[in-house]
């Protein structure tokens, strides 16, 4: 049987659009459920500017309760060599290094050029090498930018070279603004994992135009096996206009199992994860599958 691994970033890309704050009890709730219904990779908070971004103004907290979770993998996004510094406080963390495809989106969302953005990266990295931490440079925008327009593949390709060059651990394209289409993303990704080689590959989906499950079998087929989802689909960017959630976890979960592929998760507890997340937030969630006959789907599922 195939496998695939998930990865759910609602903690943090869910919940950081949120104007009214997430108290840290149920941000480590949420994490907490997610890991009992089998996601061992969280993505769980952001070292970023709190002033910036005032929901992940509690990354550290976030932190400390869930370091005893022993079935949680963490993951923190970080935006420049000061996140990198307050992460590295903690063990046991993976980081998420913030890039982008677009030199407007990179000033709009890290206040910096892509080539000052790299520069850091290298250092960053030389650094996180050295404490054995794992670093995965996350290409925002690889497909279109808010500000930009589309984005040709060659500009993905270029960052992606460099990061590989650079001794990055995975390497992540984001779909920020839910642009792609099933064709560009399986002509992407065939370039990327070819250029990647030996380095692991992550597809990061948002659901704004209705393609995102869509967008996610094309990278499978392309050859892709690691994805970002958020539970309920909840999240956002907050320097994208118009962005929207990331494809629900539950609905990516319910087309590989259905598919005879692998998740390595629980359905019911999934479920119970994404209702909660759900709870947490203002906006309507765009998640399908959870709204559906519970014991039905299940049984779909495990059939």
């Amino acid at each position: 049987m195939s496998q695939v691994t998930i990865i759910d970033v609602s903690p943090r890309d869910g919940l950081q659009t949120e104007t009214e704050l997430v108290s840290t009890e149920d941000k480590v709730k949420l994490i907490h459920k997610l890991t009992e219904a089998g996601l061992g990779k969280v993505e769980v908070s952001s070292f970023v500017h709190p002033k910036r971004v005032p929901q992940m103004a509690d990354a550290e907290e976030v932190l400390k309760q869930v370091s005893q979770n022993e079935k949680l993998q963490a993951i923190v996004l970080i935006p420049n060599q000061k996140g990198f510094m307050r992460a590295s406080h903690f063990q046991g963390l993976e980081l998420n290094w913030a890039a982008s495809a677009t030199e407007t989106f990179s000033d709009k969302n890290l206040g910096m050029t892509m080539d000052r953005n790299f520069e850091i990266f290298n250092d960053v990295i030389k650094e996180a090498k050295s404490k054995g931490i794992k670093i995965c440079f996350s290409i925002a925008v690889s497909f279109g930018c808010p500000y930009e327009g589309k984005v040709k593949e060659e500009k993905v390709l270029k960052l992606v070279e460099k990061a590989v060059q650079a001794g990055a651990d995975r390497i992540g394209i984001a779909d920020t603004i839910g642009i792609a289409t099933p064709d560009e993303v399986d002509s992407l990704f065939r370039k990327v994992l070819d250029m990647a080689g030996e380095t692991e590959v992550s597809f990061h989906i948002h659901d704004t135009r209705g393609l995102g499950i869509a967008n996610a079998y094309s990278a499978y087929l392309a050859g892709v096996r690691i994805f970002e989802t958020a539970v309920s689909g909840i999240g956002g960017c907050p320097f994208a206009p118009g962005s929207a959630g990331n494809l629900a976890t539950e609905d990516l979960v319910y087309l590989f199992e259905r598919m005879g592929i692998d998740t390595g998760i629980n359905v019911t507890k999934l479920f119970e994860a994404a209702d909660f997340a759900a709870s947490l937030t203002s906006k309507m969630p765009l998640g399908r599958i959870r709204h559906l006959d519970r014991e039905r789907t299940v049984k779909e599922m495990i059939k």
